[in-house]
């Protein structure tokens, strides 16, 4: 094979490289600034596979172009170095396009992420097609599954390289440099051997610039300062759990991960809120469990009670750095002991017990976040809590107005707890908080408090009897009467609500925009043949099928971050294994191989909730380690079948290497960004884990179907 190809072949694998690290920067850049929660985690990743899969089918334009070698480079040149602008236009213009400080609403985030990402997705779909014609020798789709299979191998070794090494050395900007460097140098290597000697240069000098651009200006620290104009940045660090930035103003310590204010140094309210309600029921438990915030103060006010020792969880070990280095007076009573893993993990594995138990985490926003608020996990706290022990719990905002939708947060979780715990009491402070135990509970926390001798800056009776209003009171008790389902692992209903909590902080409308998409995708899934309808459903499938895989394992192992490269590399190299393996085998593969694969992914989706099931039959520390290693196999097993199908497809479908790459990319992307919308943001909360693996297989066999009842004979 001539030294040409070679080059070729590896600037297409260096473009999956480049895409999966890209992808995964901008999407933590923009839930960062968009202080996301999974409704923009499934905006942002949606945005970005329907934009590839049009840019996907424009690349059926390849096929007029009288200088296709040409574009590529320059396209490479130019993919090169737009993440970069686009994370620093990020940080300094949101700012100066939306209002300060205030939260970014539904339909401006989707159009921010669209107008965002539509020139490196475009670009980056138009390079799949455009790529499979260039390697193409003869007029057959086997180019089409060879591009598959490059861009597969180089979206493992970029997901590698993210998740094991480059999140843990550099900041977003530094690991956008590797990418860049990366395709400006294939872009000079093909420019030089295929006599593109403008393009060689304009590639060199590039090159050139970014180097210097890194040696003079620390775009992080620039572009950080802007962001947070008015408050002084004295921490910007990244860790395999987000984003970390903490600010100072008159010495208060705010600590900001992916946007979202996790707490505030010197917050009395929330501090004295969050721990006295609780500890006034058993002001003579002797060992504490504390699960995250105990940096904001929390871990030394709960000292005050002599107790004898604070179990203080923390997942991320960055938070515990900056706290040492910032606060280091918050954690350093020797009877404060800090347990660097995941929260539900510890409660999981641990064989202490427990006098009080709380839990001191953020709303459940994000999936990751409900596991704190299902029956499971309720059950799990029960199982470590002395005879009459209480747990703690908090979510929401009150401020004397109780929307439906808050009240149906409420609700649910009131009911939730009252499935596992005999007594449940609801205190409206600040925020709402929980209170749950087998024992007696009582609201006459400011008594119990002077009985005790414990000294407070502001919970106190006045705090309290403002609180503890007739009509507050009444209020909760209107929120318990809302129709609201009960929390379950695997049917995650409460982070559904409250989504729809979060949607009604803003004036969200069907808009033009919505219905255009729409009337869009109507038109597109009546106009498509049965080949791409299948193709079509498989992207939708995997999508789908992968979220389920990444929530049954938060659910199972407790958490999903350390993890989740690797289960992305898993499914990265299955794909990989499934098209390696069926371009070696596509001769003698027919149109009804393609039927026996939709059917076998059908067949896959519907025993995968009886797999996730029987994992969790195990229970407990026997169930973390099974899912460690089953649910990678699984990931990896998907994308096998997955990876053997786009091949077989191109075959089945071919007219011209263009239009059918064109075809088969399209519907692969958009069937993919819909899963990834509808699946993490809608369809589970909704509908439940094991029915959404249902809707996949459905959808699976009828497109098989579809295909069996137009093949007429096929018997290539």
């Amino acid at each position: 094979m001539k030294i040409e190809r070679w080059v070729l072949f590896l600037a297409v694998c260096c473009l999956g490289v480049s895409a999966l690290i890209t992808q995964l920067t901008l999407m933590r850049e923009l839930l960062t600034v968009f202080s996301g929660n999974e409704l923009v985690f499934g905006v942002v990743l949606g945005n970005w596979l329907l934009l590839t899969g049009i840019g996907s089918a424009l690349g059926r334009t390849a096929s007029r172009l009288k200088r296709p070698m040409a574009l590529l480079v320059a396209a490479q040149i130019l993919i090169a170095v737009l993440p970069i602008a686009d994370v620093f236009l990020l940080r300094t213009l949101r700012n100066v396009v939306f209002l300060r400080g205030a939260t970014v609403g539904v339909t401006e985030t989707v159009i921010s992420c669209f107008v965002l990402l539509a020139p490196y997705c475009l670009i980056a779909g138009y390079l799949l097609t455009l790529a499979c014609l260039l390697l193409a020798q003869r007029k057959d789709a086997s180019s089409i599954g060879q591009v598959y299979f490059l861009d597969n191998i180089g979206d493992v070794l970029g997901g590698m390289l993210f998740s094991f090494v480059l999140i843990y050395l550099f900041n977003h900007f530094g690991i956008l440099y590797f990418p860049a460097f990366l395709n400006l140098l294939f872009a000079g290597l093909v420019a030089l051997l295929f006599r593109k000697p403008i393009l060689f240069g304009c590639a060199a000098a590039l090159t050139v610039g970014l180097a210097g651009l890194i040696m003079t200006c620390d775009l992080d620290t620039l572009s950080r300062e802007i962001q947070y104009v008015g408050r002084r940045v004295v921490y910007n660090g990244n860790s395999p759990y987000g984003s970390l930035v903490v600010t100072e103003s008159a010495g208060q310590y705010n600590f900001i991960l992916n946007g979202v204010p996790l707490f505030s140094t010197h917050n009395v309210e929330q501090v004295e809120e969050t721990v006295h309600y609780a500890m006034a029921q058993r002001g003579d438990a002797r060992r504490v469990l504390l699960i995250a915030g105990g940096v904001s103060g929390t871990a030394r006010e709960i000292l005050k009670y002599g107790v004898d020792a604070v179990d203080y969880v923390e997942l991320d070990p960055l938070i515990l750095k900056v706290a040492r280095q910032y606060v280091p007076e918050s954690l350093a009573d020797p009877r404060i002991h800090v347990i660097n893993t995941d929260g539900r993990l510890f409660v999981k594995q641990t064989l202490r017990r427990y006098g009080v138990v709380i839990v001191d985490v953020p709303d459940p926003s994000t999936s990751q976040l409900n596991r704190f608020y299902t029956r499971e996990f309720f059950n799990e706290v029960h199982r470590v809590l002395t005879p009459g022990g209480v747990l703690c719990i908090s979510l929401g905002h009150y401020e004397n107005y109780l929307s439906k939708e808050l009240a149906r947060l409420i609700a649910s979780t009131d009911r939730t707890l009252k499935q596992v715990y005999r007594n449940v009491l609801i205190i409206p402070g600040g925020r709402i908080f929980f209170l749950a135990s087998d024992g007696e509970l009582t609201a006459e926390v400011a008594e119990r408090l002077e009985q005790a001798g414990i000294k407070t800056q502001l919970v106190g009776r006045d705090y309290l009897r403002a609180m503890l209003t007739p009509d507050r009171l009444a209020d909760i008790r209107r929120a318990l009467s809302e129709h609201a389902a009960v929390n379950k692992d695997f049917s995650p209903v409460l982070y559904y609500y409250n989504l729809r909590y979060w949607i009604s902080q803003f004036k969200v409308r069907f808009g033009l925009l919505e219905g255009g998409l729409l009337l869009l995708l109507v038109i597109y899934l009546l106009r498509i043949r049965p080949v791409p309808l299948a193709i079509f459903t498989t992207g939708f499938a995997a999508s789908a099928l992968e979220v389920v895989l990444l929530v049954g394992f938060q659910i199972l192992y407790g958490c999903v971050y350390h993890q989740v490269g690797l289960i992305v590399t898993m499914f990265m190299l299955g794909l990989g294994i499934g098209s390696f393996t069926m371009n070696r085998m596509l001769p003698r593969r027919s149109r009804k191989d393609l039927v026996r694969l939709e059917l076998a992914i059908a067949g896959y989706a519907a025993c995968m909730p009886l797999v996730l099931i029987a994992l969790g039959h195990l229970g407990g520390t026997p169930a973390a380690v099974a899912s460690q290693v089953v649910i990678p196999l699984l990931a990896m097993l998907l994308a096998v079948l997955v990876g053997l199908e786009f091949p077989l497809a191109g075959k089945a479908d071919f007219q011209a290497v263009t239009s059918t790459a064109a075809r088969l990319y399209t519907a692969d992307y958009i069937g993919a960004a819909l899963g990834a919308l509808l699946v993490s943001t809608l369809l589970i909360p909704t509908m439940g884990m094991p029915a959404v693996c249902l809707l996949a297989a459905g959808l699976n066999v009828a497109s098989g179907l579809v295909i069996l009842v137009t093949s007429r004979g096929d018997r290539s």
